[in-house]
């Protein structure tokens, strides 16, 4: 049986990026850091520094990726009772917090997962926040939607003798 050694810590991504572009384009190291103005410099056109751009963010995207590439020094351990057939699936329940756990599961688990479910953090504790129930009925719908004009109740049964 092969033993691996776990060290209890995630990727430290960050550094790892920045050892890489100290690799690929040390001209753009000064004094062991990376100088952007040198950066812009050797690409140039490459960089799209405008502020105008279509962009998928949010309040809050700048610090959720400084979050992101923190390194996490937590430990998985499994949970055996809440795990389904535990002995016999290889199946894994994990609970915690989304990014915190990601981070981990990266490191020892890196091509070794084949599928994660993560349940959507609204839906925690007691504080419902977004409501989760959207049924509504056909016809609201189409009238909200434009696809048909509101029915009165005579036009409504109107509409139910010609059917």
């Amino acid at each position: 049986m092969l033993e691996t050694k776990l060290y209890g810590e995630s990727k430290d991504i960050l550094n790892e990026n920045i050892e890489t572009l100290k690799e690929l384009f040390p001209e753009v190291v000064s004094e062991d850091k990376i100088d952007f103005d040198k950066f812009k410099t050797i690409f140039g056109g490459e960089i799209d520094d405008s502020s105008e751009r279509y962009a998928f963010t949010w309040p809050g995207k700048t610090q959720a990726i400084k979050e992101s590439q923190k390194q996490s020094t937590g430990t998985l351990r499994p949970c055996k009772e809440e795990s389904k057939n535990w002995d016999t699936t290889k199946n894994l329940y994990i609970e915690g917090d989304n990014l915190e756990v990601l981070k981990l599961l990266q490191k020892g688990y890196y091509n070794k997962i084949k599928c994660i479910y993560i349940d959507p953090p609204y839906n925690t504790g007691k504080e419902f926040i977004y409501p989760d129930n959207y049924k509504d009925n056909l016809e609201n719908y189409l009238r909200i939607s434009g696809q048909v004009s509101y029915l009165g109740e005579r036009e409504r049964e109107r509409a139910m003798e010609l059917n």
